[in-house]
């Protein structure tokens, strides 16, 4: 599919657009390689806040406008902000990386990326924040804040080590070597590569076919696996008997037993 940019201001912008259940997020400075500058990461926290609110969104789909998916941060543009240990996220909003950090709120729905071209820094800890990640055939992804002076603070030194271990994660944040698509596979930083110009449609499909299942389900199970990651299994086992019981008297339980009884694909409500 072609999704429909606007006009970008020049510090740049976040088009969003609706499919159905799926909330496409584009990123849009592609003048400038779709470099990060603080309108656009407000722009983008209140994106991924709509997609939690809105009933009717089910998953977000990020991707990039352009050639590239982003060159990384506008470091003139967001220097000041680091220097003052600042955000550029308004307190409230869900926290694109998904660090749980205080006063912000963390995603509940999936988050599909669609990366192409040059993916550096801020566009790899975006897309190890999400849960699915389809990456074009011509990517280029460099972690290179150790050549910019500063330390990556999005996620990668956390989720690197998480996906490929502690050497491999140390290979690419300490050297901020450049590699491509085959590797990112690898690593599991992405989940599939596709020729490129098919990452988007590949994206959506996926994201089509999570928006088909139980909505409450399929939160459930995503936040379930966080925190297995993040707490330790016993956390996790601990919400199995809770969590199902509360979906099994749910609305759309209650459908997917009539479906599998009349033979027939389940109209799911989220409720």
């Amino acid at each position: 599919m072609t999704a429909t940019p606007t006009t970008p201001p020049p510090e740049g912008c976040i088009d969003t657009q609706v499919l159905d259940h799926v909330l496409l997020i584009g990123i849009n400075r592609p003048a400038k390689r779709n470099g990060w500058t603080p309108p656009m990461f407000r722009q983008l926290a209140e994106a991924y806040t709509r997609l939690d609110d809105d009933p009717s969104l089910r998953v977000g789909v990020l991707h990039a406008f352009g050639d590239h998916f982003t060159a990384g941060l506008d470091l003139p543009a967001v220097a000041e902000y680091m220097k003052r240990g600042e955000k550029a996220v308004p307190p409230g909003l869900v926290e694109p990386h998904d660090l749980g950090l205080p006063d912000y709120r963390r995603r509940t729905k999936p988050m599909v990326v669609a990366v192409k071209g040059i993916c550096f820094t801020v566009g790899i800890e975006l897309m190890l924040g999400a849960d699915i990640v389809v990456a074009a055939d011509n990517c280029r992804f460099s972690q290179m804040e150790v050549q910019r002076g500063i330390m990556a603070t999005g996620g990668a030194t956390l989720r690197m080590a998480e996906r490929a271990g502690l050497g491999n994660a140390m290979l690419h944040l300490l050297t901020a070597d450049e590699f491509g698509s085959a590797e990112a596979l690898r690593l599991h930083f992405v989940q599939k590569v596709v020729p490129a110009g098919h990452e988007l449609d590949d994206a959506l499909r996926i994201a089509q076919r999570i928006a088909a299942q139980a909505p409450l389900a399929v939160v459930a199970t995503r936040l379930n696996v966080l925190k297995a990651i993040e707490q330790g299994p016993l956390a996790a086992v601990a919400d199995f008997i809770p969590v199902q019981q509360q979906l099994a008297n749910s609305e759309d339980a209650a459908e997917g037993v009539r479906s599998f009884v009349e033979r027939r694909p389940a109209r799911f409500s989220g409720r």
